[in-house]
């Protein structure tokens, strides 16, 4: 039975059915990320160790980073439903671990294994798509409704958890993952179809290349943390050798593996490797965004987390906007890239306006700044993913596509993780010069003190310390805002990157051969 096949026996009952499955599966991840920033702030006040803030989100992502390819990888070689169902189960049971951490570390530790359940989600789910609907026309208009259910978690995410946080406490946005998992598993149990690849030759993973992935980006992690908080020299260089040689040995290592996990074939493509490196910097922007702006506005603007996050729902609103008449016209266009390249200039604009007002911004420009943010990132994140599937080759499909989320993930690893470390540095730095402006005479001792941890700012206001805040607010904005900086600078670096990019159409009649699959019930 041939790929075309396999979408022909699908109902149009079956086919909204199992897309709904994948949906509700795939929301998972996506409430997540968007619920945890707004609690983030609360997170911090509660738990402490204000510089592990960043490694909440690092730490699910490493894990994701790594897990994504592997199981696009074992889904290519023994179908994926079943790998749906088991991701479903580990991330929902890991968030109802993460509910019940008592300390940062623990609640890192369940995050890391959260972020494995998230990866097998992202590796699987997004390859389901191309699979179960190979036209590409098809797939996109079924794609649209797939992205529409996503981008709308997107956009009740932030609210959701602005609400649950300050009216149920931090712990409530995990709580909120378990009716989600629930249902999603058994509309997936019930109505996402296991279609069996073609028989293969034995598979063999790519264990050493995951481990070499791991090592690379994990020391790269490191850096970023430890080089704006003048770490030593000792432990610099150590860890700039251990990305350079795993880097070196990754490559190396890479094209004489039987089954890469980083295919050489792939990348050997240009647009695609440009493509796969504009998903790695839009990461990065998305990912900022999602973590950083809840602190901007708690501690930075002395916002409660529901207003809060009311000014970050607009970005979660205008993407899937975005994302819907995005689908409705981009087959029908000339040049496709033409989309892309708008939504770069538009997010870099947001990012840029947003770190040149500081901590001027009034209500409704900061809420109109994010909805233009997310209008420009919803005219990128489903594009990049289907103009990779339409260059890759057949037998590169899934782990293109898984490819294309996992190296997103990777931006977000390095942005969340710099931009990080930034706003630990600069924070002490600014915080120091802002209270001496407090006065002709010396600022007591017990004052730099108390300011010199910034978590101070997203608990209630301390009374004999009441004057000097607006200070120490000042100074948290100026340091995220070097962090909306570099993502506009990042933005505009996709941006020339698309440019150079040649003229991807889609097929019309003519289509690739397909290999053949069958549809199990």
């Amino acid at each position: 039975m041939t790929d075309s096949a396999v979408a022909s026996t699908l109902t149009f009952r079956r086919s909204l059915l199992a897309v709904l499955g994948l949906a509700l599966v795939l929301m998972l991840s996506a409430l997540d990320q968007t619920v945890i920033g707004n609690a983030m702030p609360y997170i911090v006040a509660d738990l402490g160790n204000f510089n592990l803030y960043s490694w909440v989100a690092t730490s699910y992502l490493l894990t994701s980073i790594i897990t994504v390819p592997i199981f696009g990888r074992l889904g290519d070689y023994y179908g994926r439903k079943y790998f749906v169902i088991a991701a479903t189960v580990l991330f929902t049971l890991s968030s109802a671990l993460c509910s019940f951490a008592g300390s940062m570390q623990m609640l890192i530790l369940w995050r890391a294994v959260q972020g494995i359940g998230g990866g097998m989600l992202v590796g699987t789910a997004f390859a389901c798509i191309p699979e179960l609907f190979p036209d590409t026309r098809q797939r996109l208009r079924w794609q649209i409704l797939f992205s529409t259910a996503f981008s709308i978690v997107n956009a009740l995410g932030p609210t959701l958890g602005g609400i649950l946080t300050e009216q149920y406490g931090w712990r409530s946005v995990f709580y909120l993952n378990l009716p989600l998992g629930l249902v999603a598993l058994v509309v997936s149990w019930i109505y996402l179809p296991y279609i069996r690849p073609s028989k293969k030759a034995a598979i063999r993973l790519d264990w050493l290349g995951a481990l070499l992935i791991m090592c690379v980006l994990g020391s790269m992690q490191l850096l970023a943390e430890f080089l704006p908080s003048n770490g030593s020299a000792f432990t610099l260089i150590a860890l700039m050798l251990a990305c350079g040689i795993s880097g070196a040995v990754l490559v190396f290592q890479q094209r004489r593996a039987h089954s890469p996990i980083l295919p050489p074939p792939l990348f050997a493509i240009g647009p695609i490797r440009q493509l796969f490196m504009i998903s790695i910097l839009i990461g990065a922007v998305l990912f900022t965004l999602l973590y950083f702006m809840p602190l901007l506005f708690q501690g930075g603007y002395g916002y409660s987390p529901k207003q809060a996050a009311w000014l970050i729902t607009p970005m979660g609103v205008s993407i899937t906007v975005s994302a819907i008449i995005n689908g409705r016209i981009v087959t029908r266009m000339r040049n496709p890239m033409r989309l892309p390249q708008m939504g770069l200039l538009v997010t870099a604009t947001a990012c840029a306006i947003l770190a040149l007002i500081g901590g001027n911004g009034h209500y409704g420009v900061l809420m109109g700044l994010m909805m233009m943010a997310g209008i420009g990132i919803g005219f990128i994140l489903l594009n990049v993913t289907i103009f990779i599937q339409t260059l890759a080759l057949r037998e590169y499909l899934g782990i293109a596509t898984a490819l294309t989320q996992s190296l997103r993930l990777v931006g977000g690893l390095l942005g969340t993780a710099l931009t990080g470390a930034a706003v630990t540095k600069w924070y002490g730095v600014h915080v120091g010069g802002k209270l001496l402006e407090a006065g002709d005479r010396q600022v007591p001792e017990a004052v730099s003190q108390y300011f010199a941890d910034p978590q101070v700012l997203l608990q209630p206001v301390a009374q004999q310390f009441a004057q000097y805040y607006p200070l120490a607010r000042s100074a948290i904005v100026n340091a995220i805002d070097i962090g909306l900086a570099v993502s506009a600078l990042l933005a505009l670096l996709a941006f020339w990157q698309s440019t150079r990019l040649p003229l991807i159409q889609f097929p019309g009649v003519k289509q690739q051969p397909k290999e053949n699959h069958e549809i199990l019930e």
